[in-house]
Order: C-alpha cells, then structure tokens, then sequence
C-alpha cells in the first residue's frame, strides 16, 4: 500500500481490520470492521430507512450500502436478504464488497502522508486500539446498535473509526468522524469561505489557495488532531444514545398530543 492505492488482498486481512469499498464510481465509500471467518461487521442504511432529506441522498445512501443480492436476483446463501436491514449489521465479506474492491483504512499516518492522500476517507493520523478492543466494540455495537443514521454525523465510516480508536466527537456542532464527510466540507468551502481569495483573480491563484484551505481543513477536521473529541466507553456511548433516542420519542408524542 501507498499514496497511491491502500488496495489490498483478502488473504492479507486481519480481524480487527478497517475496510471499505468503492460505491457509485468512486464518489463514495463503504466501510466496516473485518470480525474474521469472512464476515464483516458494519453500519447500514437498507431500503425504506431513509436519512431524512426528501432528497436522492436518500437513494445514494442506499445504493452505498452492501448487496446479498446476485446478479441472478438470487440471495447470497450465507447472509440472505439483507436488503431492508437497518443499522448495524453483519455480512459475509462478498456482500459487502458487493463486487468492488477490497481496501485497508490506515491508522497512525504521518502529516505529510495524510496530506499527499488528497482524498479523504483513507486514513488518519489517530491511532488504533488493540484488535481485541476493536472486535469487542463492533460485536456490542451489532447487539445495541449505533444509534440514528446520519450522511454528515454518524455514518458507516464513523462507526468503523468509533470501533477502531473508541474516540466520540463532543459537539453536534461540526461533522463525525468521517474522513469523506469533512472533505466534502473543505471543498466546498474552500474558496467560498477564504478571504485570501480576494487577493488574486488568475485561475492558477485561486487553485492554489483552495487547495491549501482544503488541506488546512482536512488536517484540523482529523480526529488525531482535533480538539472536540473524548475517548468514551461503547457501554456509554450506547446508553447515551439510547437516552438521547427517548428524548426524541418523549418530543415527538407530546407533539402529537398537542396536536390533537
């Protein structure tokens, strides 16, 4: 593996490893925990379980997620069908790829490395915990799950790097932990929100200072630089999110009393 490509084998996979798969011509990747035996513990959003956008993010979302179904209309005879399954889940490791490739998620990178993988989504400058913890976190977060799925705040990758550091994002404030999701943000604000762009109009300027913001951003949104995380047990991370899932429950029937 290198700056290139972190493509790797399946006979080089370790439990415990993070891995993910290309989606939708490489605009999006697909990421979960390798628990061994060839299955694949991750976090999903099946078909009827959409995001909340009314957009195609709904559609996106979904069309991201791993396939048990075969090109025959078959299911995949190990995991079934797995199509309408929400949250955490586990499947054989073909259904995740479903028919990309496999690559490794890399921990402990150095700042020049995280800078020369331009694309986000790929590594980290944190470090990963011991594989036992890692497969532990995974294994109790497909009983109790990992709360609501959201594209920006608690999606497949977040799950996978909470797994791989036990490292949580304190404030509802910014984006989770996802690599994608915070270049996807850079980008987008990387001229709009730079006042150095107002000092020069060529082509060639503006693309060097929005490719030194987007930099800046990606580096300063890492979870091994940033300031706004905690490391926080998967015990408590589940009761605080079974409390913050009552609450909404609480709100949303004391707003159907009102209402009727």
């Amino acid at each position: 593996m290198g700056v290139i490509s972190n493509k790797i084998e399946k006979d080089v996979l370790k439990p415990g490893d993070h891995i993910y798969s290309w989606r939708n011509a490489y605009i999006y990747s697909h990421h979960g925990i390798y628990a061994g035996e060839g299955e694949v513990i991750h976090f999903t959003r099946g078909a009827g379980h959409e995001i909340g956008t009314g957009t195609s993010l709904d559609r996106f979302i979904f069309s991201s997620s791993s396939s048990s179904t075969g090109a025959d209309g078959t299911h995949c005879q190990r995991c079934g069908d797995q199509s309408t399954l929400d949250g955490v889940i586990s499947s054989c490791l073909d259904c995740f790829l479903s028919g990309g490739d496999l690559y490794l998620f890399e921990y402990s990178v150095s700042p020049v490395f995280f800078l020369a993988k331009a694309r986000g989504g790929t590594c980290t400058l944190a470090s990963s915990d011991p594989p036992s913890d890692v497969l532990y976190r995974a294994s109790y977060l497909l009983e109790k799950g990992f709360g609501g799925y959201n594209i920006f705040k608690n999606n497949c990758e977040d799950f996978a790097m909470y797994c791989k550091t036990g490292l949580l994002v304190l404030t509802t404030l910014s984006v989770g932990r996802s690599g994608q999701a915070t270049s996807f943000l850079a980008a987008a604000s990387a001229i709009v929100s730079s006042p150095l762009r107002y000092l020069t109009t060529s082509f060639t300027g503006l693309s060097f200072i929005a490719g030194g913001m987007y930099c800046v951003s990606r580096f300063l949104s890492d979870i091994g630089v940033r300031r706004d995380v905690v490391k926080l047990p998967v015990e408590r991370l589940v009761e605080s999110s079974d409390r913050i899932d009552e609450g909404e429950e609480t709100a949303v029937g004391r707003l159907d009393e009102s209402r009727g």
